[in-house]
C-alpha cells in the first residue's frame, strides 16, 4: 500500500478492496491474508511508550498519545472550544450549504460528527494518524487514516471548507501543508484553524518566573523545536496562512483562563473546565516532547507533572492561555 493511501473508517471493506487489489490470481488464500494482517497492524497493533498509547501508523510522527486518557482530554477540548464559540462549530462564512468539508486531524471525530450531523447534505470526511473513530457515523461523513504532512491525494479545488484544530507540533513544514490545503481547496473555499497556547501566563504575576508553569512555558516549546515541530501555532498560523496566498485574512483571539479564579460567571465555568482539561492532558502533552526531545526520563516527567498539578489547584494562581481562530479564503484565481 503506497504511503500516500488513505484507510476509510469502514475498515474490513478497505481491506478486503486493497488485498484483491493488490492480488493476482495466482496468490493464495495465505498470501491475501498475510496482507489483510500487515495492513491491519500498521494501523492498529498500537505501540505503548512510558505508559502511554501511541499512533501505530507513522509512529513517532505524532506527539500525543491516542488512548482514552487523551480522549477524554479531546472531549473536554471539545468543550471548551463550543463554549469559546458561543455553540458554533466554525466562524468562516461558508455560507448554508458546504458540499464537501475536510476536518483534518479529526481525533476521536466529534467536530466533524456534529458538523455531519448539522450539515446533512454535505460529504464530510475526517483524516487522523489513529482510527479511534466511532464506526457507527452519519451516512455523510467518513473518517480515514492519513498523514496530513504528506502529499495529499485528495483531488484538487475539491473542498468548501477545511477544518483544523490543535495540529501545533504536529506539522514541520507548515508552508508544504498550507499549500496542500489550496490546492484541494475550491476557488473561494475558506480554511479555518483553532490553535490554543500551552503556555500559562498570568496579567498579576502569580505565575512567578520560577514556578513550575514558568518552567512548563519553556520547557515545552524548546522540546517541539528540538524535536522539530513548532508549538506556537497559536501566534504563527495567521501570519503563515496569510503567506501561503489565502486572503482575507481574519484573527480572533481569546484568553481560557486556568481555573476558577475569575469573577465573571461564564469565564469561571469556563476555568474550571479548562483546569480539568490541564489535568488530564498534561502527561500526554510533556511525556513524549520531554523525554524525546530534551532527554527527561520519564521519572523526572513525573515528579514534573506532580508540581504542575499542585499549581493547578491553587486558586491563588491567576493564570490564563491564549486562544486563537483564523480563517481565510482561497483566491478566485492562485497564482502559479
Amino acid at each position: 500500500m503506497p504511503e500516500s493511501s488513505r484507510i476509510s473508517n469502514n475498515y474490513d471493506h478497505y481491506y478486503a478492496d486493497e488485498t484483491s487489489e493488490e492480488s493476482d490470481s495466482s496468490n493464495t488464500e495465505a498470501d491475501a491474508s498475510s496482507a489483510t494482517t500487515s495492513l491491519r497492524s500498521c494501523t492498529w497493533d498500537y505501540p505503548f511508550e512510558n505508559g502511554r498509547r501511541y499512533n501505530a501508523y507513522r509512529f513517532g510522527e505524532y506527539w500525543c498519545p491516542n488512548d482514552e486518557q487523551q480522549a477524554e482530554q479531546q472531549a473536554i477540548c471539545h468543550h471548551l472550544c463550543n463554549m469559546t464559540l458561543d455553540g458554533r462549530l466554525f466562524l468562516a462564512p461558508i455560507g448554508d450549504r458546504p458540499r464537501r468539508v475536510l476536518d483534518i486531524g479529526t481525533g476521536t471525530g466529534l467536530w466533524a460528527l456534529a458538523f455531519a450531523d448539522a450539515f446533512p447534505c454535505a460529504e464530510v470526511i475526517g483524516t487522523d494518524l489513529s482510527p479511534i473513530q466511532p464506526t457507527a457515523v452519519p451516512p455523510n461523513l467518513r473518517f480515514e487514516v492519513d498523514d496530513c504532512t504528506r502529499p495529499w491525494t485528495f483531488a484538487p479545488d475539491s473542498f468548501d471548507y477545511i477544518h483544523i484544530r490543535c495540529l501545533s507540533g504536529s506539522v514541520a513544514d507548515w508552508p508544504a501543508f498550507y499549500a496542500e490545503c489550496m490546492k484541494a481547496l475550491k476557488p473561494s473555499g475558506f480554511i479555518e484553524q483553532l490553535e490554543f497556547g500551552l503556555s500559562p501566563q498570568s496579567e498579576d504575576g502569580t505565575v512567578a518566573p520560577d514556578s513550575a508553569f514558568a518552567l512548563w512555558s519553556r520547557s515545552l516549546p524548546a522540546a517541539g523545536d528540538a524535536w522539530g515541530k513548532s508549538l506556537r501555532s497559536v501566534d504563527e498560523a495567521a501570519s503563515q496562512i496569510s503567506a501561503a496566498g489565502f486572503i482575507d485574512v481574519v484573527e480572533k483571539r481569546w484568553k481560557w483562563p486556568i481555573g476558577g479564579w475569575v469573577d465573571e460567571a461564564r469565564l469561571r465555568e469556563l476555568g474550571v473546565w479548562n483546569r480539568l482539561h490541564w489535568h488530564q492532558g498534561i502527561e500526554g502533552w510533556a511525556m513524549f516532547l520531554l523525554t524525546r526531545g530534551l532527554n527527561w526520563s520519564r521519572d523526572e516527567v513525573r515528579v514534573f507533572l506532580a508540581k504542575m498539578r499542585r499549581m493547578l489547584r491553587d486558586r491563588r494562581v491567576h493564570a490564563h492561555q491564549d486562544v486563537s481562530v483564523v480563517y481565510a479564503r482561497k483566491p478566485d484565481k492562485v497564482a502559479n
